[in-house]
């Protein structure tokens, strides 16, 4: 059985939470994004946005229909959001990608309606099925088939969300722009200069990010457009 909360010295440390404040916070609902790589939405709805200051105030917003994720009315508040995911507000005709910034934090990048329709999705396995087919497994739990196994794990795929099919494929390679999810680079912005392969360790990648040098896991780095975060 799943547990509906956790404790609050539990939880993620870049949740937007005063720890010392409450003993409970919501647990995210079981869904695309692991514990430790989302938020619930009704956080994200009050502590970010700052559109509610109550579960009760969240819950009437999602009933409304207003709230849309990756062009998918949600309505419950425990959804799992997470990075890269996009947040349409129709009432207000805002629109948001989910980043990590420098500090280890969630935020909001505003962005416009055709940026809305597009979500970068990063390649995390691949496998092959009967009759040749390739089936694609995506880190936010999307699945997709395709034809040619010309997509390699570590890639990213731009998918259109109206129409859900690719329309770009970004390959890791020297020369990417790279968005660094996780360790100590968290947060950071670069162009990758080398990929350095250890062997049975992880490989890891040498990239440059305001003019330093800096090298991380190679699981941590997420292909994306030049322009896509600003």
């Amino acid at each position: 059985m799943v547990k509906k909360h956790l404790f609050s010295l539990n939880a993620p440390a870049n949740w937007p939470i005063e720890r010392k404040e409450r003993n409970f916070i919501t647990r995210p609902s079981p869904g695309p994004h692991s514990l430790y790589r989302c938020l619930p939405l009704s956080l994200l709805i009050k502590n970010i946005l700052k559109y509610a200051e109550t579960t009760r105030e969240v819950k009437a917003i999602l009933n409304s229909g207003y709230i849309l994720i990756d062009n998918k009315i949600r309505k419950d508040h425990k959804f799992p959001v997470g990075i890269m995911d996009v947040i349409q507000i129709k009432k207000t005709n805002e629109n948001f990608r989910v980043i990590i910034n420098k500090d280890n934090r969630y935020e909001l990048n505003r962005i416009n309606q055709e940026e809305a329709k597009l979500k970068p999705c990063k390649i995390i396995n691949k496998k092959i099925l009967k009759k040749g087919k390739i089936q694609l497994n995506l880190f936010d739990g999307r699945n997709i088939l395709v034809d040619k196994n010309d997509y390699k794990v570590g890639d990213t795929l731009i998918l259109d969300l109206e129409k859900n099919k690719i329309i770009k494929h970004l390959k890791l390679e020297k020369g990417s722009t790279v968005y660094i999810t996780d360790g100590k680079y968290s947060g950071y912005l670069g162009k990758l200069e080398n990929i350095i392969k250890k062997g049975m360790q992880r490989n890891t990648i040498l990239f440059k990010a305001d003019k330093e040098k800096l090298e991380t896991l190679k699981d941590y780095a997420f292909a994306i457009p030049e322009d896509m975060i600003k």
